[in-house]
C-alpha cells in the first residue's frame, strides 16, 4: 500500500480505473524516479475536466456537462432578476463565475474525493476507490448546513420518517436527477425526474377516512410540506451580509412562485449591499422576496397542524405576519402573507 495516498495493491488490480495507470487521469512522468520529477505537471482533480472522465463515459458526462450540480445555474437564475441589464454582465464576469462556480460538484467530488467546502475536506471516501454513492459522506457534505442534519433529526427536531425507515437520499433522488438527461435546466423545479411526495403516496389511498377528506379539502391550496414538515428548520438571518448567522424556525406563506398556495418558507436574505462591492447595487432588488418555498426534509405523518385543524384557522401558528419580515427587506415580501381563512363551525 502507498500510505501517502491510501491506494492499495489488491485495489489497483481490481479497479478498472486503475488499468491505464495513474498518468492517465494524474498526468505527470511515471517513468521517473524522483517524486518532483514524477510530479511535474500533475493534475490533483482531474475531474474538474470532463474531458478526463468522458474517455470512458462519454454518455453521462455528456449530461452531467448540462446538469444543475455542475453548472450551478440554478444559483444564477436565483438571482438575476434583481439585477439591470448592466449589473447582470458584471454579476456573471465578477461574482457567478469566480465565487458561485466553485461550488460545482465535478465527478470525483462524489465518486473519489469529496469537495472541500469552506476550506474543509473529508477527503478521499475510500482509499481512492471509485464509490457508486456513499450519502452520508457526499450529500451530507456538500449540503449538510441545511438538508441533510434536518433530515436525519441532528438540526434539533425529529428526524424525517422516511429516515427512520432507512431512506436515504438516493431512495427518492435518482441518478438521473444528479447525472442530469441532457437538458440545461435553469432551476431545479424545471426538472423532469426530480421527486413529489406523490410518486409514493397516491391520493385517495389514504388509510383513514380523515386523512383522506384533509387531503381532498387542501388540495390545490396546500403543499404536502405545509402540514407534514414536522419541526423547525434553518433559516439564514445574514447569510450573505458578510458573516453568518442562522437561527431555527417555521414559516408558512404563500409559495413565492405560485401565490394560490400555502407552503413553508426559508428565509435566504440577499441583502441590499451583498454584491455592492463588486460594484451591483441590484436596481431590481425589490422584484424578489427573501422568503423561498422550501422542500423542508423533516417530514412527519402527524404533526400539530395534521392533529387541530385549530392551529392553522384559528392560531394561525408559524404564519409568517408584517412584524415578522426581516428589517430592510424585499418589499416583494409582504406578498406572500396570508391569513388563513376561520372554519365554518
Amino acid at each position: 500500500m502507498y500510505l501517502g495516498y491510501v491506494v492499495d495493491q489488491e485495489l489497483i488490480k481490481k479497479d478498472p480505473h486503475f488499468r491505464m495507470g495513474c498518468v492517465f487521469c494524474h498526468k505527470g512522468n511515471a517513468k521517473e524516479m524522483s517524486r518532483e520529477a514524477a510530479h511535474k505537471g500533475m493534475v490533483r482533480k482531474p475531474s474538474d475536466n470532463l474531458r478526463s472522465c468522458m474517455a470512458c463515459h462519454k454518455k453521462i458526462t455528456d449530461n452531467y456537462a448540462k446538469s444543475l450540480h455542475y453548472t450551478t445555474a440554478g444559483l444564477r437564475t436565483g438571482v438575476m432578476p434583481r439585477f439591470s441589464k448592466e449589473e447582470l454582465k458584471i454579476f456573471d464576469e465578477k461574482v457567478f463565475e469566480k465565487s458561485c462556480r466553485s461550488c460545482h460538484a465535478s465527478c470525483g467530488d462524489c465518486h473519489v474525493k469529496g469537495a472541500p467546502v469552506s476550506g474543509i475536506s473529508i477527503g478521499l471516501i475510500d482509499k481512492h476507490k471509485f464509490v457508486k454513492k456513499d450519502e452520508g459522506k457526499t450529500c451530507a457534505f456538500c449540503h449538510g448546513g441545511r438538508v441533510y442534519p434536518e433530515y436525519t433529526g441532528n438540526y434539533g427536531g425529529a428526524p424525517d420518517v422516511h429516515y427512520q425507515k432507512g431512506m436515504l437520499c438516493m431512495d427518492c433522488h435518482k441518478k438521473e436527477e444528479f447525472h442530469g438527461d441532457g437538458t440545461a435546466y435553469k432551476t431545479k423545479s424545471e426538472v423532469k425526474q426530480r421527486p413529489a411526495c406523490r410518486d409514493c403516496h397516491k391520493p385517495g389511498n389514504e388509510a383513514k377516512l380523515t386523512a383522506q377528506i384533509a387531503h381532498r379539502e387542501h388540495e390545490g391550496k396546500v403543499s404536502c410540506y405545509g402540514c407534514h414538515s414536522g419541526a423547525a428548520y434553518r433559516n439564514c438571518s445574514d447569510c450573505h451580509g458578510g458573516h453568518a448567522a442562522a437561527n431555527p424556525g417555521m414559516i408558512l406563506g404563500k409559495s413565492p412562485r405560485d401565490k394560490k398556495t400555502l407552503t413553508t418558507l426559508r428565509l435566504i436574505p440577499t441583502v441590499r449591499d451583498t454584491f455592492l462591492p463588486a460594484g451591483i447595487k441590484m436596481e431590481h432588488y425589490d422584484v424578489l422576496p427573501n422568503y423561498w418555498d422550501t422542500p423542508a426534509h423533516n417530514i412527519r405523518k402527524r404533526t400539530d397542524r395534521t392533529r387541530n385543524c385549530d392551529v392553522c384557522h384559528v392560531e394561525g401558528k408559524n404564519f409568517l405576519t408584517k412584524e415578522m419580515l426581516i428589517k430592510d427587506g424585499s418589499k416583494a415580501n409582504e406578498s406572500l402573507i396570508i391569513v388563513p381563512k376561520p372554519i365554518n363551525r
